[in-house]
């Protein structure tokens, strides 16, 4: 298993959560962005830099993503290409995207796009919150638990 970051947009008291992780649990974790990311030192974290596409780092992390990776991502298109090939999803805010639940997420991910493209609503989520950061801290340290204690 490894771990795959959508690191573009993603805050950083998640990526010190992720390498927190990877470092305790030794597992490879590779954030992929289209811009020149911090170099950690560690042996288990690296990154990737990508081209300036919009879907640059979305595609890469595709590409390299395989069955039983976890991929830490806000992008439910990416989650559900990822899904797709037997990975799990998780955003930032601890919510976990699965084979089980990733179309319905697509389908009022694009419904709140039609509405906000429509003038019924404005806006989009809140920043994420101290709260937010611990469910995904939990969420993290759970599933990692749970994942390599079983060996999968």
């Amino acid at each position: 298993m490894k771990i795959l970051v959508d690191a573009d947009a993603l805050p950083g008291m998640v990526k010190e959560l992720l390498f927190k992780a990877a470092e305790r649990e030794r597992v490879k974790l590779i954030m992929v962005a289209n811009k020149r990311l911090r170099a950690n030192g560690s042996a288990y974290i690296s990154s990737q830099q990508v081209g300036a596409g919009p879907d640059a780092a979305d595609d890469r992390i595709a590409e390299l993503a395989e069955a039983g990776d976890l991929v830490i991502t806000a992008d439910i298109p990416l989650a559900d290409r990822v899904v797709s090939k037997g990975a799990v999803a998780l955003d930032p805010r601890g919510r976990f995207y699965s084979a089980a639940n990733i179309k319905d997420a697509l389908a009022l991910r694009n419904l709140m796009n039609e509405l906000r493209s429509g003038g019924l609503i404005s806006g989009g989520p809140a920043g994420l919150s101290a709260k937010d950061r611990q469910v995904f801290a939990n969420e993290l340290n759970s599933y990692l638990t749970r994942r390599l204690k079983s060996g999968d």
